[in-house]
C-alpha cells in the first residue's frame, strides 16, 4: 500500500502573525506579539512589522500554493486586524476585504480555505485588561467568532477555533517564554475551553445548516513514552504528562466536559504531600459542563515530537513537571532539529494517533486532522537543500499512513507546517519551518521553494508515496531493474524484526 485513501486531504499552514507584516497599516491593532517584539525580547530583536509581507502578497502566496498543487490552505486571521480593540465596534473594513481577497483568491485556484479564528496572537487592547485571565473574554471571542462565520462562512467550510491553545496557556501564562509573559496558566485555559464552546455553538446554532461547514480545535501534544516501558511508575508517569499536555484540552471537549480525573487527582495529591496549593483547577458548574462537551466537528493534532517520561517526585514548586510527578528525556540516537525542542521521533505520532482514537475520538465519533507538523532547519548554510526536512516529513507521512492502513484510524488529512519561513516567536526569524525560503535581509521578501517543496508536492499529486521514493527513481534512472510500481511498499517493519543473510555450505565450499 502506497496512498492514501482517494478522500485524503493534503494541506499546508501559516499563522497570521508569523507572516503578515503590516503590523500597524490601514488601523490595524497592535498584538501582545508586537509589543513583545518591540520590547527586544526576540532573537537579535527581530520584530513582527514587516514579517513575509503577506499583507501585500495574496497572489504570490497563493501562486506558491499552486505551484505545491496544494489542495487546502490553513491560515489564521487576526482578531487585532479585523477588531484592532477586540471589540466589534473596531472593525476595520480593509482588514475584512483583506481576507475577502486571501479566500476568494484561493477558490478560485482550486484551493480550500481552512481557517484559524485564533493562533496566539491576542489584541493588546484585550490583555490591557486582563486577557485570557478576565473571563469577560468569552463574550469578546463569541462575537469575533459570529463576524467570522457571518461574513466568511460562504466560502470557509473548515474552521478551527484555537490553533495549539497549550502554548498560549503554559508558555504565555505559565512560564512566561511568550507573551504576555505573566503566569496563570490554569484560569486561561478554563476560559480557551469556554470561549471555544461558545464558538461551536454559534456555528451550531446559526450557520450549520446554511453553510454545513465544520468547526475543530487543532490542540498540540507530543507522544509520551516511558523511559522505562517495564516500570509501572515510568507509564503512570507518562499517561500524567498525556493528560498535563492534551487531556488538560481533549478531555471536556471530547469525554465529559471536565478536566480528566488523573490532573485532578494529582493536584490534590500534591497538595496534601506538599502542604499548599501548587496549582488550583476552577470548577465548572453542571450546565457548563454540558455546554462544552461534544462542542467539536474534528479533532486537530499539532504534533512535532515525543519525549521520553520518567517518574520524578518529593519536588513542592510549581511547574507541571513537578506537579505531575514526572521528569522528560530525550534519546541521543533521535535526529535533532534546529530546535532543541524538536527531535525527528517518527513513531511517537503512531502511538499519539493510537491514543487519541482510543481516549477520545472513539467516545465522540469524530474523524482526526492532522493540522500542523513540520521541524525548524538553521538560517544559514544550505537553506536550499533541506534534506532533513524531506527526511522528517517522508517519516512522519508514512507514521500517518500506517495509522490509516494497519490500524485502521480516520485521519483524514495531513497538514504541513508551514508553506514559508517566518517569525518563530522568541526565535525570530532564526528557525525556518518554511517549504519556501524567505529572504527576510531583501524588503521585498521573495520566496524560493526548498527541496522540501518539491517533495511535498510530489507527495500531494501521487496521495502518498507511489513513486515518490526518491532511492527508487534514482535507481530506476540509472538502470537497474526494479519491480513495476504497484508492487512497491514504503513502511517500516515492526519494531524487533530481525533481518539477516544466509548462504549454503555447496555455495562455498573449495574446489
Amino acid at each position: 500500500i502506497a496512498s492514501f485513501p482517494v478522500d485524503f486531504e493534503w494541506s499546508v499552514s501559516s499563522e497570521s502573525f508569523k507572516v503578515e507584516g503590516g503590523w500597524a497599516e490601514h488601523g490595524k491593532g497592535e498584538t501582545i506579539w508586537d509589543r513583545f517584539s518591540h520590547e527586544d525580547r526576540v532573537f537579535e530583536n527581530q520584530t513582527t512589522d514587516l514579517a513575509c509581507d503577506s499583507y501585500h502578497k495574496v497572489d504570490y502566496d497563493v501562486y506558491l500554493l499552486r505551484g505545491l498543487m496544494a489542495p487546502n490552505y490553513q491560515f489564521s486571521v487576526s482578531w487585532a486586524r479585523i477588531f484592532p480593540t477586540g471589540r466589534k465596534e473596531s472593525l476595520l473594513e480593509k482588514a475584512v476585504a483583506y481576507y475577502d481577497k486571501m479566500i476568494d483568491t484561493l477558490l478560485q485556484s482550486g484551493i480550500e480555505p481552512t481557517v484559524a479564528l485564533h493562533h496566539w496572537d491576542l489584541p493588546q487592547a484585550l490583555q490591557d485588561t486582563g486577557g485570557w485571565e478576565n473571563d469577560s473574554i468569552v463574550e469578546a471571542f463569541k462575537v469575533f467568532s459570529d463576524f467570522c462565520f457571518s461574513h466568511y462562512g460562504d466560502r470557509v467550510k473548515t474552521w478551527i477555533t484555537f490553533g495549539s491553545p497549550w502554548v498560549v496557556s503554559n508558555l504565555g501564562y505559565g512560564t512566561g517564554e511568550h507573551p504576555p509573559s505573566v503566569k496563570d496558566p490554569i484560569i486561561v485555559t478554563h476560559n480557551i475551553l469556554k470561549s471555544h464552546a461558545e464558538a461551536w455553538h454559534i456555528y451550531n446554532d446559526n450557520y450549520r445548516k446554511l453553510h454545513g461547514g465544520k468547526v475543530g480545535i487543532a490542540l498540540n501534544s507530543d507522544w509520551a513514552e516511558p523511559r522505562n516501558p517495564s516500570s509501572d511508575q515510568d507509564v503512570a508517569a507518562a499517561e500524567r504528562y498525556l493528560n498535563f499536555m492534551l487531556g488538560w484540552f481533549a478531555h471536556p471537549i471530547f469525554v465529559d466536559g471536565d478536566y480528566p480525573a488523573v490532573l485532578k487527582e494529582q493536584i490534590e495529591k500534591k497538595k496534601d504531600l506538599c502542604g499548599k496549593e501548587l496549582a488550583r483547577l476552577p470548577v465548572f458548574t453542571e450546565a457548563e459542563k454540558q455546554r462544552i462537551q461534544g462542542t467539536v466537528d474534528f479533532f486537530g493534532l499539532n504534533h512535532h515530537t515525543s519525549r521520553l517520561v520518567s517518574e520524578s517526585l518529593n519536588s513542592c514548586d510549581a511547574g507541571p513537571n513537578n506537579v505531575g510527578d514526572f521528569q522528560t528525556h530525550t534519546d541521543p540516537t533521535w535526529p535533532p532539529t534546529a530546535s532543541d525542542w524538536i527531535q525527528s521521533v517518527p513513531w511517537g505520532l503512531r502511538r499519539l494517533l493510537n491514543y487519541i482514537s482510543l481516549e477520545y475520538t472513539s467516545i465522540t465519533k469524530v474523524p482526526i486532522y492532522i493540522t500542523g507538523n513540520g521541524m525548524p532547519t538553521e538560517y544559514n548554510g544550505d537553506v536550499f537543500s533541506d534534506t532533513e526536512r524531506v527526511d522528517y516529513l517522508k517519516a512522519y507521512i508514512n507514521e500517518a499512513m500506517k495509522t490509516v492502513h494497519l490500524d485502521e484510524i480516520d485521519i483524514q488529512r495531513f497538514t504541513v507546517q508551514s508553506l514559508m519561513d517566518g517569525f518563530e516567536g522568541p526565535q525570530g526569524y532564526s528557525q525556518r519551518f518554511g517549504l519556501h525560503y524567505v529572504d527576510f535581509e531583501d524588503p521585498d521578501r521573495p520566496r524560493t521553494p526548498k527541496a522540501s517543496a518539491y517533495y511535498y508536492s510530489k507527495v500531494i499529486e501521487r496521495n502518498g508515496f507511489r513513486s515518490a521514493h526518491l532511492y527508487f527513481e534514482i535507481m530506476r534512472n540509472n538502470g537497474f531493474p526494479l519491480p513495476a510500481e504497484e508492487e512497491m511498499l514504503y513502511g517500516h517493519f515492526q519494531e524487533g524484526f530481525i533481518w539477516s543473510t544466509a548462504t549454503a555450505a555447496y555455495q562455498v565450499q573449495s574446489i
